[in-house]
Parts: structure tokens; C-alpha cells; sequence
């Protein structure tokens, strides 16, 4: 029977799970190898550990991206900055009295299986501070680091950056501010959020910035119809009903057309409206590109001592930085080689969570995942689910099927990554737990609720509608979401306006009483 559980990271993902395990009646403790919670929300200037960099702000909104039973302040703007986050995190640490569970311990050493294992299920945790080694046995263990752990250097990719090259390169994990790039020519390595982000905040002070990317991208704008974030417009539950009956053909169609409604992707060097695509929240982009502070180029063939010599034959001269903006590789050295081996990625998880080969369930990966709307929502949705697993609420089913599942997902012909569909993964793991909202009973029985639901946001409050776990607010969360992401907005009232709640300009569900 799981009783004492061990969190291994106080960031978001962790903090939840610390609640999750309250929740369920469970003993937690957190360990924090760093001095304070947050994680990489935690920013610092001088730090060998991953964090934000001094500007970044959300890509999904906070009604979009809160805790399901905790809303952020309604006076925080729609999009946070990263210090606001943390300062979320924190109320949201001291609301539920979560810091009492936490352990900051330097130098966190190993989680391993007990001789026992195969019918005990437990683990014994290995940690070390001033000196002082412990050893300390749990009966299951929740693994929160992410995936944004170690920076992803494909050096061997790029002929001549090691050997040849006299600049300066590095990785975005170690980008803090604009002040180093004062004056210099620069080029960017790919072109994701971080990618275009930093290149548009580069080309404020930089001589000249380079964009290269050998992916096609679309380039929308965080802000939508009528003003509204653009998840709490485009991420409903009709509108991946529409993707799902819909014929892929016709939604790429859609989508082709209503990306270039603003501007032509083609014509910037962005998309073509017959290649597979990445989505940029970054509307600075395309004025960056029409005022030449951004030049966009192919990928990069090779480099010499000054120079880029891009596949289609160009090069660009005076280079003095090169900014890998290629993303993380995740890593678990704290586990056993016998376990953490096995986990290539999220794939090799069943429902990208409880590792399928382990003779009992007793580990869970929370936060290995990149879906189309909040990793925060879904941490929390896995943690609830888990704990009530580690509880005895909810059941896995057999080792066996667990593995066929995931040697499904593994199978080569599925052109399939750790990016997912927010509402289906959410939903999936939701019905596990046991609280995924019914829409058709809700419009039968409270249709306001039902209609908003349907055709309003996804957002997190919905998983807090019913069973274990529900949330006496929730309702009223869900019908006055729109209310609090225009409350930021209202600072200057205009005599006789009323706020509008009709970002799709009609059908009384946006509508909040």
C-alpha cells in the first residue's frame, strides 16, 4: 500500500503532485535541488541551472494555464510574465501549505529500487547535504523535472562550428538579456518560439540577426478575435470536434487560409501551403523580416572562421555569435540505469506517465510532455491521476497491455512526437481519473454550463465539474473566465462602453451571468 511518496522537483509540476498526494491522504516530500521553488520559472542572472531568460513572456494565458482549483488574481494581465508566475506559484505553494513538504537538498543523489522491489514496490531515495549522506525509502516516486533539462547542441550537424569557426556559439539555455549582443551580427538556429522570441528581441540591438530554419512555420499572433487571448478562442471542444470529423486535407486547407489571411507566408520564406508546420506565437516577426533587422535563411551547410554557408548557396559574413535555439534533451541521471535507460521519451511511457516494464507501478513521470496548450494543466491532471492510482482509486490496467500500448505508439510508420493535442490528451487522462466533465448530460441538465463548456474555452476548471477532487467553484469559474481576462484590460473605462464577451461576434454561450 503506497503511503509516503517522493516528489523530485519543486517547480510547477512538483508542486501540484505535493498537493495531488495531500489530496489523496498520501505523505509527500519534495525534493529541491536548488535553493528555492519555481523551477525554471525561477529567474536568475547567474545560474548553471535552466531558466527562463529575463523577457519571456507565456505563450498560453492564465486562465488557459492555472492550477484547475486555483485561478490566478483577476488584475494579472492575460499573458505573465515570468515573474508573476513564480509569484503564482508561491500563492499557490502557501494557500495549500505545500512549503512544509518541500526539502531543499543540494546535492540530490539517486532514486533506486529496493532489493525488494518486485513486491514491495518501493524505492529508496539518496540525498546528500553539508556533507551529511541519507538514505530514505518511499513506497512510490514522481519524477517532476520536465523536459527542459539539458540543452540540445547538435554541434556534429553543422560542419566547421567546432574546428573552423572563430565567433562565439552557444545554447539558449545560456541566454539571459540583450546587453552581450549589443552591436553584433548574429545568427539565430531555429526558428520555435525560443528561436523567433529571441531574434526579434535581438534585432533591437544586434547590427544584424539571422534566422535559420530548415522547417516551415506559421506565424500567428497571441492575440485573437476580438481581443481575446488566442487559446481561450481557438482551444474548445467544438473546435476539435470540427478536427476530428473534418478530412485532414480540409483543415490544412482552413488552416493555410486563415494564417495567410494577415500575410502571405509563402512570399516571407515562412510556409507553403503544402509542407507539415510549426506554430510561431510571434507576430513581431513579420515586421521584423519587412524592415530587414531579420533576414530568414535555409539551414546552414557549414561554417568557416567569420562565415554561414547556407544549402542554397549563399553565405553571410562577420558572424560573431551563432544561438542555438534547438531545444532540451531530457535526462533522469538520478535513476538507476535499469530504469531510467529505458525512457526514450514520452513514447516509452504508458499515457506518457507510469513506465510500462516496472514490476510495480510505483514511478510516475510528471511533465514529460509538449502539448498545443498548457503543459502546467497537464502536469496537474497527471498528478491527479497518479496519486489516486499510488491511493487505489484508480486502476492501470495489466503490465501486458500497458506495453502493447506503447509499443504501438513506438512504431516507426506513426509519424508521431512529443507534441499532442491539448483537449485529447487532457481528456484521456482525465477519464482515467475518473473527472472528465460530461458535456451531453451538463446541456441537458444545466445548459448554460453545458453550452460554455462546449463552446467555450477548455480551460481547467471543467476537470474540477465532477468526481474525486471536485471543486465547489468551479462553475462559477468557468461562466466569469471571460470577466477576468478583460478585469486587466478595464483601466480606463470609456463613458457609456460596456466590456464585450462576444469574441466570435455571436451565440449567447460566451455570454457570463
Amino acid at each position: 500500500m503506497v503511503q509516503r511518496v517522493a516528489v523530485i522537483g519543486a517547480g510547477a509540476g512538483g508542486l501540484a503532485s505535493v498537493k495531488c498526494c495531500l489530496d489523496e491522504g498520501l505523505e509527500p516530500t519534495c525534493f529541491e535541488s536548488s535553493e528555492d521553488i519555481g523551477g525554471i520559472w525561477r529567474y536568475t542572472v547567474n545560474s548553471r541551472r535552466t531558466t527562463v531568460y529575463r523577457s519571456v513572456i507565456t505563450n498560453t494565458s492564465k486562465e488557459m494555464s492555472c492550477f484547475s482549483d486555483f485561478p490566478f488574481p483577476e488584475d494579472f494581465p492575460n499573458y505573465l510574465p515570468h515573474s508573476l508566475v513564480l509569484e503564482y506559484l508561491r500563492m499557490y505553494a502557501r494557500h495549500f501549505d505545500l512549503l512544509r513538504h518541500v526539502s531543499m537538498i543540494p546535492d540530490f543523489l539517486s532514486v533506486r529500487k529496493r532489493p525488494d522491489f518486485s513486491t514491495s514496490g518501493q524505492w529508496e531515495v539518496v540525498t546528500e547535504s553539508r556533507g551529511v549522506r541519507e538514505s530514505h525509502v518511499f513506497d512510490a516516486v514522481m519524477v517532476c523535472t520536465g523536459h527542459y533539462q539539458e540543452p540540445h547542441l547538435p554541434l556534429a550537424s553543422f560542419p566547421g562550428i567546432e574546428s573552423r569557426f572563430k565567433g562565439q556559439y552557444l545554447h539558449s539555455w545560456e541566454y539571459r538579456d540583450v546587453q552581450a549582443f549589443r552591436g553584433k551580427r548574429v545568427l539565430v538556429l531555429g526558428i520555435g518560439n525560443t528561436g523567433g522570441d529571441l531574434s526579434v528581441e535581438l534585432s533591437r540591438v544586434a547590427a544584424k540577426v539571422f534566422l535559420s530554419t530548415r522547417s516551415h512555420t506559421w506565424v500567428v499572433s497571441r492575440v485573437s478575435d476580438h481581443g481575446f487571448p488566442l487559446d481561450m478562442v481557438s482551444t474548445t471542444r467544438f473546435n476539435s470536434l470540427l478536427d476530428w470529423l473534418l478530412p485532414s486535407a480540409l483543415t490544412r486547407r482552413i488552416t493555410f487560409r486563415k494564417f495567410n489571411s494577415r500575410f502571405n507566408h509563402t512570399n516571407y520564406g515562412l510556409a507553403s501551403s503544402k509542407r507539415c508546420f510549426f506554430l510561431v506565437l510571434l507576430l513581431e516577426l513579420p515586421f521584423c523580416l519587412l524592415s530587414g533587422t531579420v533576414v530568414l535563411k535555409p539551414n546552414v551547410k557549414e561554417f568557416t572562421e567569420s562565415s554561414a554557408v547556407f544549402e542554397d548557396g549563399t553565405t553571410e559574413g562577420n558572424i560573431d555569435v551563432v544561438l542555438f535555439a534547438t531545444g532540451y534533451n531530457f535526462s533522469f541521471p538520478f535513476l538507476e540505469e535499469s530504469v531510467g535507460g529505458t525512457i526514450h521519451d514520452n513514447r516509452s511511457l504508458y499515457n506518457c506517465i507510469f513506465p510500462p516494464q516496472l514490476e510495480q507501478p510505483t514511478l510516475a513521470i510528471i511533465g514529460l510532455i509538449q502539448l498545443t496548450g498548457s503543459i502546467m494543466v497537464a502536469s496537474e491532471m497527471q498528478a491527479r491521476w497518479v496519486t489516486g492510482v499510488f491511493a487505489g482509486w484508480n486502476k492501470l490496467p495489466p503490465p501486458s497491455r500497458m506495453m502493447a500500448e506503447v509499443l504501438k505508439r513506438k512504431n516507426p510508420s506513426e509519424r508521431e512526437n512529443l507534441k499532442m493535442s491539448f483537449i485529447s490528451y487532457v481528456d484521456k487522462i482525465s477519464a482515467c481519473a475518473g473527472v472528465k466533465p460530461s458535456v451531453w448530460r451538463l446541456l441537458l441538465t444545466d445548459p448554460q454550463l453545458g453550452l460554455a463548456i462546449f463552446f467555450g474555452p477548455c480551460s481547467p476548471y471543467q476537470y474540477r465539474l465532477e468526481g474525486r477532487g471536485s471543486w465547489s467553484g468551479a462553475r462559477a469559474a468557468i461562466l466569469t473566465q471571460r470577466q477576468r481576462s478583460l478585469r486587466p484590460l478595464r483601466t480606463r473605462m470609456l463613458l457609456g462602453d460596456k466590456p464585450s464577451l462576444t469574441p466570435c461576434g455571436s451565440g449567447s454561450w460566451w455570454q457570463s451571468h
